[in-house]
């Protein structure tokens, strides 16, 4: 059988660093040990039944078994911006500020596409979410890190970037609350960002995977709350965080209008919409009774509690997570993040994130995923005391 060649575009995509990872998780499970995984970033927890109720009945309706509208039905654009001025306060036009996505990760990975020409800058923090890598390859840009430093509030320091970098970036990705580290945006923040971006025309992307998931009574902002940022940027936001709809596949980009007519300009090129049963329960999701969503939030911040305060108790000095359903953690002194993260799967068949897997400035760390239950985030703790590696407080 003949084998056919790949194509540069595809040789030079970056290597998928977790998928190593997997391989070694799955070889020290096949062996019959407990293994608790706490690497992953798969909501553990079902779509909620009203939402899966409204997808049946949608189901059963023959309108939705022809082709949807090529930029989503109506009513879910609408449901977007009611959620929107509900929920931020952001006002926008449905038909003109909204696109439906597939997945947020799909927006992530095409926005680069839709705005930029080969060689162009984008600014991508690090550590942060390996997609945006594969957006700026397959656009052929070229990408200048923003370092994410703990001294900073792991948020990027505009200052430090070389003037003639941020003249000739086009695109900045941003996501708050964010993944890996946890960290919250300020409002404060946000202004800088925008201020910035004015300044250079460059277009922000912020990645709102997480928006609903802020701990200690603080809901996350939105970036487009602030003053002039629809002017220079979008929000993306998934259904897979907030309301359990990672097997879904539907988000949606919301803000700047040119912006989201690139979106749906690519979109009509590759895909017919999503089915309609699909945004008939996403619309539901949005629309319908929230509690939903606190039980959720209250559910990560207790799993949060137990995991941090049982880890400093074991001597780890580690900080508690303002959002996100992830704690970002320091490695011991004597290893590197994958040295680390192997010993404990290894030792205490713990599996977390090697911090190098999101970017040069992750080397130090490890992230671990607040996505199974108190009993087996304790039992992780216990599993790492055995270890001997820290002082007990």
């Amino acid at each position: 059988m003949k084998n056919f060649e790949q194509s540069e575009l595809l040789k030079n995509l970056p290597k998928q660093f977790f998928a190593s990872l997997v391989n070694k998780v799955a070889n020290v499970m096949a062996q019959g040990h407990d293994v608790i995984n706490l690497g992953q970033g798969n909501p553990d927890q079902p779509t909620p039944p009203h939402i899966v109720k409204a997808l049946q009945e949608a189901a059963e309706d023959p309108r939705n078994h022809k082709y949807s509208p090529f930029r989503g039905h109506s009513f879910l654009k609408k449901a977007v911006a009611a959620f929107y001025e509900r929920e931020y306060g952001v006002k926008v036009n449905p038909e003109k500020e909204v696109a439906i996505l597939f997945g947020g990760k799909a927006g992530l990975v095409e926005i680069p596409q839709c705005l930029l020409n080969p060689g162009d800058t984008v600014l991508v923090p690090d550590p942060g979410y390996p997609d945006y890598w594969s957006g700026v390859e397959l656009a052929r840009a070229q990408m200048e890190i923003m370092p994410l430093r703990v001294e900073n509030q792991f948020f990027p320091n505009y200052e430090e970037l070389p003037e003639e970098v941020k003249q000739e970036a086009k695109l900045m990705f941003l996501n708050y609350p964010n993944n890996p580290t946890g960290a919250t945006a300020t409002s404060a923040f946000f202004e800088k960002t925008v201020e910035m971006a004015k300044k250079h025309d460059i277009c922000v992307v912020h990645d709102f995977a997480y928006g609903a998931i802020g701990f200690n009574g603080q809901k996350p902002i939105s970036f487009l709350q602030i003053d002039g940022a629809k002017d220079i940027g979008i929000e993306i936001y998934t259904f897979s965080k907030t309301y359990n709809m990672a097997g879904w596949r539907v988000g949606f980009a919301i803000g700047n209008e040119s912006v989201i007519e690139a979106i749906n300009l690519l979109q009509d090129h590759l895909y017919v919409s999503i089915f309609g049963g699909i945004q008939a329960a996403a619309a539901t999701a949005l629309l319908e009774s929230q509690e939903c969503v606190d039980e959720l939030v209250g559910l990560y911040e207790a799993r949060r509690d137990v995991l941090i305060d049982g880890l400093q108790k074991i001597g780890w000095d580690v900080q508690a997570p303002a959002g996100s359903f992830f704690a970002w953690l320091p490695v011991p002194d004597g290893y590197s993040s994958e040295q680390f993260a192997d010993f404990l799967l290894e030792e205490a068949k713990v599996v977390v994130a090697p911090g190098i897997g999101f970017g040069e400035y992750g080397e130090g760390y490890v992230r671990v995923g607040l996505l199974t239950d108190e009993d087996r985030l304790r039992e992780a703790v216990a599993r790492i005391e055995k270890l001997n590696l820290f002082s007990k407080k």
